[in-house]
């Protein structure tokens, strides 16, 4: 280990002086390169959090994809990932930096796509920008028309509201690796999604900006029916892991009431938009009659009625 420190503290002047021209990248690189040989000799956690670190990912979600990379064979080196915004923080970012994979992004901006397409990522790498607003009536047309199809390494699912939705309508790919966002609020006892609207968008769906996506169980049922393992959630409750029961992984495979994190981020707003730093069930009451699918019964009910 302290070989390759040295190795890596030797190198840097040749990466500020190469093709990263950020040095503030560099250095996140560096500090990544580190935290990958610390973690890559691990044969099992207890839980995915022990492997996490942050490079351009929004949490740990870097550290867990590295770790589930190396824990599972995947052939074709290709991911997609939508909901990105501009792509400077997300979950795929460091797999094309220092993994070199193949990759499609996609998101409802043309500001952010054409950041996108300006950075110099777009060509240093194989990475395709698309601009689209998801639905579950677009989503496998917009993989086809771009050339993803079948067996890939990675799915990255975060779009603030019809999670679910999606996900259940994707046929045309077949990721060894899921990640998905759930909603920590609607809690780890129901399986509940917010009821399919194709305009959808968790802004102005309710003032809060507590109201959208579906709850881990949901998301866990709908992953099993899929053929998916549920391996674990990040140490912040936002985004919930996933390999192909198919693929001999080894990992600990969870049922949604153990895997499940509580959120502690206040993210709660008020009428005029600002932080109300809500945390706990008070969260939860603010949006308690909204209108919720309940998977389980066939159902739309106001969240009182079912958590």
């Amino acid at each position: 280990m302290k070989r390759y420190v040295a190795n890596l503290v030797a190198y840097l002047p040749r990466l500020i002086a190469g093709d990263i021209i950020n040095q503030n990248e560099t250095y996140i690189m560096l500090a990544a390169q580190l935290h990958i040989k610390a973690i890559e000799h691990i044969e099992f956690v207890g839980c995915l959090s022990e492997v996490e670190f942050k490079a351009f990912s929004q949490w740990g979600e870097d550290g867990i994809i590295q770790y589930l990379i190396n824990k599972i064979p995947i052939e074709d080196r290709v991911f997609i990932e939508f909901g990105v915004e501009n792509y400077v923080e997300s979950n795929t970012r460091f797999l094309l930096l220092n993994n070199n994979w193949k990759g499609l992004v996609i998101d409802g901006s043309k500001k952010h796509i054409k950041y996108i397409r300006d950075d110099t990522i777009y060509w240093k790498h194989d990475l395709t920008a698309v601009c689209q607003f998801i639905t579950r009536e677009n989503i496998n047309d917009i993989f086809k028309s771009s050339g993803f199809v079948g067996d890939i390494g990675l799915l990255s699912i975060d779009i603030d509201g019809n999670d679910y939705w999606v996900w259940h309508e994707i046929d045309s790919i077949r990721p060894r690796i899921v990640v998905c966002e759930y909603n920590s609020v609607f809690g780890c006892k129901h399986r509940i999604t917010v009821p399919y609207s194709a305009g959808f968008i968790r802004t102005e769906a309710h003032y809060s900006n507590l109201y959208y996506g579906a709850s881990l169980p949901a998301i866990c049922q709908l992953a099993k029916n899929k053929g998916y393992d549920f391996v674990g959630s990040n140490s912040t409750g936002s985004n919930a892991f996933f390999v192909r029961s198919d693929l001999e992984h080894g990992l600990r495979v969870f049922s949604a009431d153990e895997g499940y994190v509580e959120s502690k981020m206040r993210e709660s707003r008020s009428k005029q938009g600002k932080l109300t730093f809500q945390t706990g069930v008070d969260r939860l009451r603010l949006i308690q009659d909204m209108p919720v699918y309940d998977i389980g019964k066939n159902r739309i009910v106001p969240i009182k009625d079912v958590t």
